[in-house]
């Protein structure tokens, strides 16, 4: 039965999840209060100016993004069936000395952390306690992902340079930040869909790949790729996301929510949490979900035992970009990209998803302002297939100056092992 779909957003980050939801007969339409992503989506399905007035109109209101928990809250209690986020959610995401706090609560072994709301206070602790450490703004600062630093001197030396220099440059954006202990492993990641009252299985395990280079070089883009599979049980959902089952329904959240770990032989350390939609991950479980979107969401929303369908196997899904990714650079953008036509050698579209990307008399062109062109995926019943199947319909795509990483997925077969040998696999 066609359903009406309204989503709410800074970016327009779901734009992929509203076209799956158009294809499938539903109603859709998007507000986008961000002025750079007002054209991402136009042609696949309609953009508003307001969506306050269009409340009423909606089987379902979605929030792709977090910082929308008090209204997701305010229209959950109006009765309205909502996917979104809770004031909670929004601020084990933001906050990050909050989201571990939280997890120890409820008996999780998180790694050694400290907040800091000065540079000054941060450089004298590191100079006192020398280790190995980890930089991660925190609060509204948290998004710009190039800003994160891996520390690789013992004695936090490197680290201390890098607080000098964002003492500098950035003071006046970043207002907090999180140090925390270096731990060696194996990043690994599981989350869930929630209905407001429990978990929805199967669970989707993922690997992010999130360095702009190879072989994780260059600076952290928030992701470049992913690999995952679903599975109805895993020891790192046991240890981790399930212990969080009565704060989430206290909070009545209802979407996908993940945590990222690293796994190693001493245990599982969660790192950060994603309270909303994954960006690519959510395009990628489109390439392994076999169940409709619509029903999907619309049971979810109404706090419904939701059945979810997956593929058996692997997915992977891999970020294609053009400049200025991943950097804010309107003049490069104007330069090399704006307008610029995506072309495909065969007519098939199989594993295509769209980023900003806009439908203009029949032919697509990037929109947008970021570079964050499409997400290209492929399943198969052994990662290696996975792999081949996603990077043989990038070879299908056009983009004048388009780049990716070519290794998705390929540290699978070394963290497999690991995570095999840990027993968290």
């Amino acid at each position: 039965m066609p359903m009406k779909f309204l989503f709410v957003t800074d970016e327009s980050l779901s734009a992929d999840l509203a076209w799956q939801l158009k294809k499938e007969g539903h109603e859709v339409k998007m507000y986008c209060h961000g002025q750079g992503e007002k054209d991402v989506g136009l042609g696949f399905f309609e953009k508003l100016d307001e969506w306050e007035s269009q409340k009423s109109w909606a089987d379902v209101i979605v929030f792709d993004d977090i910082g929308f928990g008090a209204k997701a809250e305010q229209l959950r209690n109006e009765g309205k069936p909502v996917v979104g986020g809770s004031p909670y959610t929004d601020k084990l995401e933001l906050d990050r000395e909050f989201g571990q706090a939280e997890l120890n609560l409820q008996g999780v072994d998180v790694l050694p952390s400290w907040n800091f709301t000065s540079f000054d206070s941060a450089i004298e602790f590191v100079k006192g306690n020398p280790d190995r450490y980890v930089l991660k703004p925190s609060g509204k600062a948290q998004d710009e992902k190039e800003l994160l630093f891996i520390g690789q001197d013992a004695d936090g030396k490197d680290v201390l340079q890098v607080l000098e220099h964002y003492k500098v440059n950035w003071s006046k954006k970043i207002k907090e930040l999180l140090i925390q202990k270096y731990a060696e492993g194996v990043e690994i990641a599981v989350g869930a869909f929630f209905n407001g009252k429990d978990f929805v299985l199967p669970l989707c395990v993922n690997f992010e790949h999130k360095r702009l280079f190879p072989h994780e070089l260059g600076p952290s883009t928030g992701e470049m790729g992913t690999s995952m599979y679903w599975t109805r049980a895993s020891p790192v959902f046991d240890k981790t996301l399930s212990k969080m089952k009565a704060k989430l329904a206290e909070s009545k959240y209802v979407g996908y929510i993940d945590i990222n770990c690293i796994a190693n032989n001493k245990g599982i350390w969660p790192l950060e949490w994603t309270s909303r939609f994954g960006y690519p991950t959510i395009s990628i479980q489109m390439e392994g979900i076999t169940s409709e979107w619509g029903t999907f969401l619309f049971e979810l929303a109404q706090g419904k035992d939701a059945q979810l369908k997956t593929k058996k196997g692997y997915q992977v899904g891999v970020v294609v970009t053009i400049p200025p990714w991943p950097f804010q650079d309107d003049k490069a953008f104007k330069k090399y990209s704006e307008g610029a036509t995506i072309l495909f050698r065969r007519p098939s579209l199989d594993g295509v998803h769209i980023g900003e990307v806009k439908l203009e008399e029949g032919d697509w062109h990037i929109a947008g302002n970021s570079g964050y062109a499409l997400v290209v995926t492929g399943s198969g019943a052994t990662m290696a297939d996975a792999i081949e199947n996603a990077y043989q319909s990038v070879r299908n795509v056009m983009i004048p100056n388009m780049f990716y990483r070519d290794d998705i997925g390929h540290r699978w077969t070394h963290d497999s092992d690991m995570l095999l040998s840990w027993g968290f696999i």
